[in-house]
């Protein structure tokens, strides 16, 4: 494990609006995304000091094409993330897609707060860019105790825990 860095990494952030989603700002987008390195920063896993992301909000017949295309997967995905590692100036790269159609829906059959669900998939798929996954029961554990650490400081609930409302 790497030695945790005590400097807030860079952000560099491209939105791309391919749907309507105003209860969505870039602003809000922004805060999930730092609050997700910060965690990374300090969880020391990875070590970088800069992050470049690409986030592209999509309706269902583009997160289907691409899920078919790189997951070779026939359904649209909620969050679905492309990580190119670290570069050797430091900077951590990827790309994020989230199918907001899915997002709604997920939301609603599962009685979450859209806007806790869409920081929880932005959040997961911040984790996937900075190289975390979830293909092994130990790192599947380790990611989704972050991922609820970052959420609780946002007094969000455990994602992971059903619970009704």
């Amino acid at each position: 494990m790497n030695k945790p860095n005590n400097t807030p990494a860079e952000l560099s952030l491209n939105i791309h609006y391919a749907v309507e989603a105003p209860t969505l700002p870039r602003w809000k987008i922004r805060r999930w995304i730092q609050r997700s390195m910060l965690a990374a920063q300090q969880d020391g896993k990875i070590s970088f000091n800069r992050m470049q992301v690409g986030l592209r909000l999509v309706g269902l017949k583009e997160a289907q094409q691409l899920n078919a295309n790189y997951r070779h997967k026939n359904y649209a995905t909620n969050v679905l993330t492309f990580e190119y590692g670290v570069l050797p100036d430091g900077t951590a790269a990827g790309d994020i897609v989230i199918c907001v159609p899915v997002l709604k829906r997920e939301a609603k059959e599962q009685r979450k707060d859209f806007l806790c669900h869409a920081a929880h998939l932005i959040i997961h798929g911040t984790l996937h860019a900075l190289g975390y996954d979830h293909l092994k029961p130990r790192d599947a554990q380790h990611m989704e105790s972050l991922e609820t650490l970052i959420l609780a400081q946002m007094g969000i609930d455990n994602p992971y825990l059903m619970t009704e409302k």
